[in-house]
């Protein structure tokens, strides 16, 4: 029995379920609001230096706080995601080079 087709059915399921948990509170909640720690700089800046013009603005910018945390998260699973790759792949390759190659003899 061949498991492939049922590995990589699977596997495309899971990955749309995780863009579709990502793309969908962006489309279902426009104007949600959350207050974060950049908020709460910019009132502080605001009180101490009230003409303080910011260096530059976001190219995009995000229709709610929910959004941004949103993003925030997605990308700090995507970092620990790729970094737990690279220490499972090196891992891997120190393994295949110290363990000597299994005997294949059919007899």
């Amino acid at each position: 029995m061949n498991s492939k087709p049922f590995q990589w059915t699977t596997s495309l399921l899971l990955l749309a379920v995780v863009v579709g948990l990502a793309v969908i509170p962006l489309l279902l909640i426009p104007d949600s609001e959350f207050g974060g720690a950049d908020g709460m700089a910019e009132e502080v800046i605001g009180e101490i230096a009230p003409g303080y013009e910011p260096w530059f603005a976001p190219l995009v910018e995000p229709p709610g706080g929910e959004v941004e945390s949103l993003l925030f998260a997605l990308q700090a699973a995507l970092g620990a995601g790729l970094i737990g790759y690279f220490f499972g792949l090196k891992r891997g390759q120190r393994q295949a080079r110290t363990t000597p190659p299994a005997d294949r003899s059919d007899g």
